[in-house]
């Protein structure tokens, strides 16, 4: 890029004699400070989890779908107490209620299976998708804004497998202006960013507050902005799983609790939860923020 004419170069103040070197471009601004000293960490987290790498995928393939697997199983444990919830609660006839539980059964289980082993995933996501939505409406969950945000992550985690599992070679439709692969690689990565930070935006708004909460609060928040801008997106959202796993194993700790605590079903459906959403964090670390963001632009320039 071009730069700016200085005053030396109109022949005002210190000429540079010619052919001698040019003085060094200053950095540009906070920005590159920031870089500067979270490059650093960077290369220690990359020494750090060079063992991992490989592995990588397949931990945030797992982790994304977990929550699926454990509703599948909450279902099946609890099928007199869901069918008796949509029946007397949500005034679903009697039939609708079973199949209803059979469908979202069936195809948690089988999309779940599918993404695990990398066999057609955008069939698997655009089911799990539409379990998640299903699952609101039928549950009476739509607006409950706690559970909305926590869906949106998700469905971030899913756009980030997406995004993830494409390959480089797509089918072309005669006829249908088709997005080259690498373009919608980048939108979807970009829509994923930007709902995994959703669940911690309703973390922040619930809950007590204390010295501990709001300083993790406003750590979060910050790594949030960098993931959705794409600054810094892999330290930011290592920095994320950190959090988020404290915050996990700390405060949904629902092995701890008696079978019958009010609040064990609660607790361990929000571990998996954000497990899901670590999971697509994970993809984030891997492969990066795509090309809508800071970090590639500043690659170009």
């Amino acid at each position: 890029m071009a730069q700016m004419r200085g005053p030396g170069s109109y022949g005002i103040g210190t000429q540079v004699p010619f052919g001698g070197p040019s003085e060094p471009a200053p950095e540009s601004g906070p920005l590159d400070a920031i870089r500067k000293q979270t490059s650093k960490i960077e290369d220690w987290l990359d020494t750090l989890s060079e063992p991992l790498k490989p592995y990588l995928p397949a931990i945030g393939r797992f982790l994304i779908v977990v929550t699926f697997l454990e509703d599948t199983l909450r279902i099946l444990t609890q099928w007199n107490d869901q069918l008796l919830y949509l029946h007397d609660y949500r005034h679903i006839p009697k039939g609708i209620t079973h199949l209803f539980l059979i469908v979202n059964m069936a195809s948690m289980l089988v999309c779940s299976v599918m993404i695990i082993i990398r066999k057609h995933a955008e069939y698997a996501v655009a089911g799990l998708m539409a379990v998640v939505v299903t699952q609101a409406l039928g549950y009476g969950l739509i607006f409950d804004l706690n559970f909305f945000l926590r869906n949106l992550s998700v469905i971030g985690g899913l756009l980030m497998l997406l995004s993830d599992s494409w390959v480089r070679k797509s089918k072309a439709f005669a006829g249908l202006p088709q997005l080259e692969e690498k373009d919608r690689k980048m939108y979807f990565q970009l829509a994923g960013r930007v709902l995994l930070i959703f669940l911690f935006i309703g973390f922040v708004f619930s809950g007590e507050w204390s010295i501990w909460r709001i300083i993790v609060c406003l750590i979060g928040l910050v790594a949030c902005v960098m993931v959705v801008v794409g600054f810094k997106a892999k330290f930011s959202a290592t920095l994320l799983v950190l959090i988020l796993s404290v915050f996990n194993v700390f405060v949904n700790n629902f092995w701890t609790l008696h079978e019958h605590h009010p609040h064990k079903d609660f607790a361990k459906y929000d571990f998996f939860q954000i497990l899901s959403i670590v999971g697509g964090l994970l993809l984030l670390v891997n492969s990066g923020p795509g090309q809508f963001s800071i970090d590639e632009k500043k690659k170009v320039y």
